[in-house]
């Protein structure tokens, strides 16, 4: 099973900021199923749609 990255984000933001959340709740918004991933060889959040989701 592959995936989409549509961004990627630090994982050091600010306390009480969730950019990755926000951002993917934006594509849901949108209709894309996004979902965050962390990816801890780059310490980020990946915001993330499955492959063959976004079709």
């Amino acid at each position: 099973m592959g995936a989409r990255v549509l961004e990627r984000f630090p994982a050091g933001a600010p306390r009480g900021s969730w950019p990755a959340e926000e951002y993917a709740a934006r594509r849901r918004a949108e209709g894309l199923p996004a979902t965050v991933v962390m990816d801890l060889k780059s310490d980020a959040f990946l915001v993330v749609v499955r492959s063959g989701d976004e079709e």
